[in-house]
């Protein structure tokens, strides 16, 4: 392991979650309404073992345990998202009072505890009352998204002072509009699809608005959180790193994971000129003042990072994927685990777009289970934690502005359409009694923040830390 990690004193450390993975309560606990994955979960073979996120870690009820865990972990910041239909159950109108409050709560419990909440605002879960009005689809969609940004932010702005407005809108476009493998569950043509992503954009553009318009902090730190294709040069020939960073930002014909398509919109006001082409008739119909609107003022870009292509240079200099054998290192769900992944996104992120960056999410999913103690040994999440943060460290000591790194995920959770069995946490939960215990990796994550980074001795505590 690595002993010389070494971050900044105002470097963010903390971990992150979704709303719908982990409250529960969504199904008319104190007021809340359905949203699409509420509706999606209820469909034959939707979610691999058949789950749903109905209760999920109950986190609407036990975040007081779960912000002590957090204290315990050392963390001085928690990125998690507010369920819009829990707060608008209509998704428009009325908010509900008791919805609010559960933010309200939990926003005081971690200040108490001396963590910063960073507050994402659209993480998937949208209002299924709206859905049954169009959804994204609808040319409406995009107030409805400000006017429900706006109360929220007149609500907890006096102490948020941290916002993200969407969540991997490629992710929830792609599998939940196109292929359907996640809610809503559609399967549009590109068109379609093409509306969706642009009134989402749009309403990014006015969420990014009304923070800055409602927020009763004065200068609120905005950004949001994107996911998209990212490489890796295959050795640090210059040669290679070039082709690198040249495929990172090439064209990917109709990919909604292309990396210009999802931060050129939010940085240039424009989308690239290539992929508009390529979508011809499919491709967003913009209207005056739309890309005016979309190119808000960003103080910060979130990244989603789990991994990342390999390339070289070919014998001409162009671009090459270096395909991983089959016998190459990956996750539970089958991505490889590839630790250089921090280090050259951060590095060409910056050199392309100039912005302070903040890792918003990365983390490996495995099959954990306790042992006879009871303990969790993951030592494999443990490798992974030193091995990304040390390619993070590299572009920190290289003077990128590197805000900060959230963990994926505070604990186990429900993991969208794979439901229950990947575990991407560092507290593990046993979801039939919701008892909670902190992995090893938690420990060393610790250790990490506090600044002691050697490796803890994971086979000598005789208890398991648990509530």
């Amino acid at each position: 392991m690595n002993h010389s990690l070494s971050f900044p004193p105002s470097f963010v450390w903390g971990a992150a979650t979704a709303s719908y993975q982990l409250e529960g309560s969504t199904q008319g606990v104190d007021g809340c309404a359905e949203s699409v994955w509420d509706m999606h979960c209820r469909r034959s073979g939707a979610i691999k073992d058949g789950s749903n996120g109905f209760v999920a870690c109950d986190h609407y009820h036990r975040y007081r345990e779960d912000v002590a865990l957090m204290n315990e972990l050392g963390l001085n910041a928690y990125r998690f998202s507010i369920m819009w239909s829990r707060v608008m159950p209509e998704g428009t109108g009325a908010v509900n009072e008791k919805g609010m409050d559960f933010y309200d709560r939990l926003v005081d419990e971690l200040l108490a505890a001396g963590i910063t909440p960073w507050v994402t605002l659209f993480h998937w879960d949208f209002p299924l009352a709206l859905f049954q009005r169009g959804g994204w689809l609808n040319a409406d969609s995009p107030q409805w998204f400000e006017d429900y940004t706006r109360e929220v932010v007149k609500r907890l702005s006096d102490r948020v002072h941290h916002w993200l407005t969407l969540n991997e809108p490629a992710c929830f476009i792609e599998f939940g509009h196109r292929t359907g493998m996640q809610a809503p569950g559609l399967q549009l043509a590109d068109k379609e699809a093409c509306r969706v992503w642009h009134h989402a954009m749009l309403a990014h553009g006015r969420a990014v608005r009304a923070i800055r318009e409602e927020s009763l902090y004065p200068a609120p730190q905005v950004g949001y959180a994107p996911v998209f294709r990212t490489t890796i040069p295959d050795t640090e020939d210059p040669a290679d790193i070039e082709a690198a960073r040249t495929s990172m930002f090439a064209h990917q014909a109709g990919n909604l994971f292309d990396t210009r398509w999802n931060l050129d919109p939010c940085f240039r006001g424009a989308y690239p000129e290539i992929m508009m082409q390529y979508w011809d008739d499919a491709a967003p119909r913009i209207q005056d003042g739309d890309m005016v609107l979309i190119r808000q003022e960003l103080d910060f870009l979130g990244l989603n990072i789990y991994q990342s292509e390999r390339i070289r240079a070919g014998a001409d200099g162009a671009p090459e994927v270096v395909p991983y054998p089959t016998d190459y290192p990956r996750n539970q769900l089958g991505w490889p685990i590839t630790p250089e992944a921090l280090r050259w996104a951060t590095l060409f992120l910056f050199e392309e777009y100039g912005k302070p960056l903040i890792i918003t999410e990365n983390g490996i999913t495995l099959d954990d289970k306790p042992n006879a103690d009871g303990e969790v040994n993951d030592v494999q999440r443990i490798a992974f934690l030193n091995d990304y943060l040390s390619g993070l460290q590299r572009s920190v000591d290289d003077g990128i502005p590197v805000l900060g790194y959230f963990h994926w995920s505070l604990c186990d959770n429900f993991e969208w359409a794979e439901g229950y069995v990947p575990r991407f946490g560092l507290i593990h939960v046993d979801y039939a009694s919701q008892r909670r215990t902190i992995k090893a990796s938690g420990r060393f994550y610790r250790d990490i923040i506090r600044g002691q980074t050697a490796t803890p001795c994971i086979a000598q505590s005789s208890q398991p830390e648990t509530t």
